[in-house]
């Protein structure tokens, strides 16, 4: 073993060797390096924290084991004729069609709903314009996580009397009460007092949607302001013990026979899982993901014509002592080897400083945004494996250069 490691060890001494001796040549071909692994390192991570965004505001937006039933819910992927049709056969979701899936189809699923609307909000002197005015049941927070930061959600007992209570987004309450605590304070809605009994954490948005600019009340409540919906969005999950596939076909199912569709006619009502809710910021990954390769594919190239060119160079400068390790006894394979080894180690301390210089920016960069964005491990390794090898491929053309250099010449070179 020790046999085969020699020459492969003596190939790094001298590799190593050349590197001192002409460091900013290396740093150059380093530099290249760097910036490649750099822009493959950005790239991934973009990619990934991109689909652990989408999951997390899906999250957040819709509950992660979370279906919706609703007039139309189409997650931005039905065209405008599309949307026309289904405005023409779906019926509005009303009151009775959930009273029916709660009788017939409650067992298995629990249901929350939630009706919407865009109003102004104030305290005192202060407004928010256009603040996501919902009423709502306070099931929705055993659907989906509503990062309730201080206080708590809405109560059943307000719920049934209509209460006049509120629940906040981060917007809302830092636009109303800069510097203060929202919470116990009073806001109007519609003319309407409201006490605040819960205020959400900052949770970003979900599809270019704020979610932090929701006012949330109990629905008896919201009817009172505004008057009865046009439609109601009914949000359903699996109760423990229930697959969500089941707890879709059941709720199905039950809306289907209380519209008596018949067997092999379409859903006249949209029926939304989270998968689909997702689908468009992973499709925007797909298509970022689709332009990265070539970008990074080409900051790669770049990279390795910069280490040719560099050990080329260097190559050029020790070719009388290339000629006189020849005549002194070196074959071929030695300096072939010595040469494919200086280029890579060059390639190797750029792929390291890069990744790690990258993974250090994109920590400080994440802490200081609030962003869940990390390098991971694989990423590291992907990145310092592709820039050893691309300094493998540089190295080579070098080396076979090096390997054909008439001996007798080298040796009287200048």
């Amino acid at each position: 073993m020790i046999t085969y490691l020699r020459p492969l060890r003596e190939a790094l001494e001298q590799g190593l060797s050349s590197i001192r001796g002409n460091p900013l040549r290396a740093g150059l071909g380093a530099l290249a390096v760097a910036v490649a692994v750099a822009t493959i390192v950005v790239v991934v991570t973009a990619l990934d924290g991109l689909g652990r965004y989408a999951r997390a505001t899906g999250a957040r937006a819709f509950g992660s084991d979370t279906f919706l039933l609703a007039q139309i819910a189409t997650a931005g992927q039905s065209t405008r004729r599309e949307l026309a049709e289904k405005q023409q056969r779906n019926p509005a979701m009303g009151r009775p069609d959930l009273r029916f899936l709660e009788r017939h189809a409650g067992d298995d699923v629990i249901y929350a709903v939630t009706v919407q609307r865009v109003g102004d909000v104030t305290a005192g002197a202060r407004t928010f314009e256009n603040a996501a005015i919902s009423g709502t049941t306070p099931t929705l927070a055993d659907l989906r996580d509503m990062g309730i930061g201080r206080g708590r959600f809405l109560q059943p007992h307000e719920a049934a009397r209509g209460a006049q209570v509120a629940v906040i987004g981060a917007d809302v309450a830092d636009e109303l009460f800069p510097g203060g605590d929202a919470l116990g304070q009073a806001i109007r809605v519609a003319g309407r007092r409201f006490e605040v009994v819960g205020i959400q954490r900052r949770l970003g948005s979900s599809g270019g949607t704020s979610l932090d600019r929701f006012v949330w009340m109990p629905l008896p409540t919201f009817e009172r302001l505004y008057g009865a919906p046009p439609t109601l969005s009914i949000f359903a999950r699996a109760k423990d013990g229930v697959e969500i596939e089941a707890a879709e076909s059941v709720a199905r199912t039950a809306l289907r026979a209380k519209r008596q569709i018949q067997p092999g006619v379409d859903d006249n009502f949209d029926l939304l899982t989270p998968e689909a809710a997702r689908d468009f910021v992973l499709r925007l990954s797909e298509r970022v993901g689709a332009a990265a390769a070539p970008i990074s594919a080409m900051a790669l190239l770049a990279a390795i014509v910069v280490i040719t060119n560099t050990t080329l160079v260097s190559v050029t400068q020790k070719t009388r002592e290339i000629g006189v390790r020849r005549a002194l006894g070196a074959s071929r394979n030695d300096i072939m080897r010595e040469v494919v080894a200086e280029s890579t180690l060059v390639a190797l301390a750029g792929g390291m400083a890069g990744t790690l210089l990258t993974a250090a920016a994109v920590s400080l960069l994440g802490a200081a945004l609030q962003i869940d964005i990390v390098v991971n491990g694989s990423t590291v390794a992907w990145a310092i494996g592709a820039a050893g090898l691309s300094g493998l491929v540089a190295g080579y053309y070098p080396a076979r250069r090096a390997t054909r250099i008439d001996v007798i010449a080298a040796v009287r070179a200048e």
